[in-house]
């Protein structure tokens, strides 16, 4: 499952990369290519740590 995430991110940074490329841009074909590389980084994004959870729990065991 990890590994969608980066599949996401790089076809998703390829396709937005090559609907910018072309002459002729297809607007929808870069839309679709920046929502797939978002999506990839949120879900990335969402298993790292906040630094504030870090924080609370060393906190609460210091009491």
């Amino acid at each position: 499952m990890k590994y969608l995430n980066y599949v996401f991110i790089i076809i998703g940074a390829f396709v937005a990369m090559y609907a910018k490329k072309v002459a002729d841009q297809n607007q929808y074909l870069l839309i679709a290519g920046i929502v797939m590389l978002m999506i990839g980084i949120y879900r990335v994004s969402k298993t790292i740590p906040s630094r504030n959870d870090n924080e609370v729990d060393s906190d609460s065991e210091n009491d």
